[in-house]
């Protein structure tokens, strides 16, 4: 009899560790890389982080809310919460249906499962005055590739003096041994170096595979050409950290 555990069943890992923190103030998030690096996350406990603790580059970035609000990837709610709390009229996005509905259950208005390549489809043009892509979620484009189209349909849901805020992550600092290699791997097989192939796990669960990229702000300015969005602020924070305001050229 073979009594090898099998292997994690796809799902909606990352909504069960939210859900499980929510109700508990317990669970875990694992990252793991198409390389075979795993390491743990910073955990379910920061998706309900509170503003005090966000640091000012966020909240200089926060300054520039306008609007109806789309926030994408928002998880268990934090930044939703947060403008609405500043009187803005939120929609809330996520492909987790675990965190849509722990978000709805802390008191976001509106909030509902959609991929962000899928708004073009989901909404009116012009619904929106402020995209958040916070949490590093500028990393939501998917690829070099793909992120055009994806920041077309978002310019298509947006009216035209809208905003995104726009967080990610300069991979040149504080890289150690294990990312640096990576990052190399990344530039052999013709992608950016912060390129993510990634899956989240959590207990006997996992995520599908799906693509994340983080860059520097030049690099973001590179995967910007072309489309509707330039990059007019940017905010720096501490270990690379940063937050980019892009606004619609004119």
């Amino acid at each position: 009899m073979d009594d090898t555990a099998e292997v994690p069943d796809e799902g909606d890992a990352y909504g069960k560790a939210i859900r499980d923190y929510y109700e508990d103030e317990e669970g875990f998030e694992i990252v793991e890389r198409d390389d075979g690096l795993i390491a743990p996350s910073g955990g379910p406990e920061m998706y309900f982080s509170e503003a005090e603790d966000w640091g000012e580059h966020l909240h200089a970035g926060l300054d520039h809310l306008q609007g109806r609000v789309l926030d994408v990837g928002c998880g268990a709610g934090r930044h939703a919460l947060y403008a609405q709390k500043q009187s803005h009229d939120v929609v809330g996005i996520d492909v987790s249906p675990g965190a849509v509905e722990v978000s709805r259950e802390r008191g976001v208005a509106d909030v509902r499962q959609c991929d962000v390549a899928d708004v073009g489809e989901a909404f009116d043009s012009d619904a929106f005055e402020t995209v958040l892509m916070l949490g590093n979620n500028f990393g939501l484009v998917g690829t070099a590739d793909t992120a055009p189209d994806v920041l077309d349909a978002l310019a298509t849901v947006t009216t035209e003096d809208a905003r995104i805020i726009a967080e990610s992550r300069d991979i040149y600092e504080n890289i150690d041994e294990y990312h640096r290699s990576y990052h190399e791997y990344n530039r052999e097989r013709g992608l950016l170096p912060g390129a993510l192939r990634i899956r989240t796990r959590y207990k006997t669960h996992s995520t599908e595979w799906f693509d994340y990229l983080l860059v520097s702000p030049a690099e973001m300015d590179d995967v910007l050409a072309g489309t509707a969005w330039t990059r007019t602020e940017t905010y720096r924070g501490e270990g690379g950290q940063y937050v980019a305001v892009l606004e619609k050229e004119r």
